[in-house]
């Protein structure tokens, strides 16, 4: 197989079709529900926190809660009391059972529930999948994270609605520089190699350094595309706000490492400074109107059309650049 990663692809337009590129539908389905973009922020606690949460499900678009220091009970109560979907994570210690257990005796069910933990394929991940879908049968399951066809094939198989892919190629993971593994630096390809067995939706994890690398997620087989660094560093993100010679930044760090454990202790993630972007509103614009212009660059009208372009790969091994299907 051919391995590259966003930076070495390049998507060739197709005879547009539209007058406008505001008349192309950026909108994606997952679950029963349509949201304005193929995008959620990374379920981090420097990304996103309850506030955020509640804008994004009221203006249409999905969200994934983190796990850490949150009553995800409570969250999902105060959500959907407003009106609004409830989209929590979980991981598979006895904590989260106990989780579990708490909804069912409420008689309450979060629309999405993410089994968020850095290698999903696992037969921990398989038994979580297994308790939510007899104890919460109506929650929508996305389960990960994995790298590989075979995990992709074993989670949709234990029970999953969508499986997460990416280990390890975050702008403030660390995984391939601690344990080898991962695909940091392929993410790409990897998402292509496992976007080729899966019958489910995949939301790709991480890699994503621009609003380009939206639409090449989407061509390579992505339904959603989860991003950390692009939405972190805005005047609402929860992380702490830091001042260097004269600059304003927030703190983004990855949920592995030891700022958000409290503890060194196989660690795999790390800390950065984001400049700070203004308001995250303004960015979501900004990234609704890309993707519009990728659809009428891939000659389409919906989301999906981007699926048709071809590609090239561009330098390296692939001197000459060579036309792909």
């Amino acid at each position: 197989m051919e391995i590259f990663d966003y930076d070495n692809i390049l998507l060739l337009p197709r005879k547009c079709r539209v007058e406008s590129r505001s008349e192309c539908d950026a909108s994606v389905v997952l679950g029963n529900r349509t949201f304005r973009l193929p995008v959620v922020p990374a379920n981090m606690k420097t990304v996103l926190d309850e506030k955020i949460c509640k804008f994004l499900a009221q203006h249409g678009y999905f969200y994934v809660m983190h796990r850490f220091d949150i009553d995800n009970l409570a969250f999902t109560k105060a959500m959907q009391s407003q009106g609004l979907f409830a989209s929590i994570s979980l991981g598979v210690k006895q904590a989260d059972y106990e989780v579990v257990d708490r909804f069912v005796a409420d008689d309450i069910c979060p629309e999405y529930i993410t089994i968020d933990i850095a290698h999903g394929h696992a037969d921990s991940v398989k038994n979580m999948i297994g308790y939510l879908k007899e104890k919460l049968p109506e929650a929508f399951v996305i389960a990960g994270n994995v790298a590989t066809p075979e995990a992709v094939i074993d989670l949709e198989n234990w029970g999953a609605d969508a499986t997460k892919v990416g280990v390890g190629p975050g702008k403030v993971c660390i995984t391939k520089l601690k344990t080898g593994f991962g695909t940091g630096g392929w993410q790409l390809s990897a998402l292509k190699w496992c976007a080729r067995v899966a019958t489910k939706p995949i939301i790709a994890d991480g890699g994503i350094r621009s609003h380009g690398d939206i639409a090449k997620s989407i061509r390579f087989g992505a339904t959603m595309v989860m991003i950390g660094s692009l939405f972190a560093g805005h005047e609402e993100s929860p992380g702490k706000t830091v001042e260097l010679d004269g600059e304003l930044f927030k703190e983004y760090y990855g949920s592995a490492s030891d700022f958000n454990k409290g503890e060194y202790k196989h660690v795999e993630g790390k800390r950065i400074l984001e400049p700070i972007k203004g308001k995250l509103q303004d960015t979501l614009i900004e990234m609704e109107q890309d993707v519009q212009s990728s659809i009428s660059y891939a000659g389409g009208k919906q989301l999906m059309d981007i699926r048709k372009v071809n590609y090239v790969i561009l330098g390296g091994d692939n001197a000459g650049e060579h036309l792909l299907m």
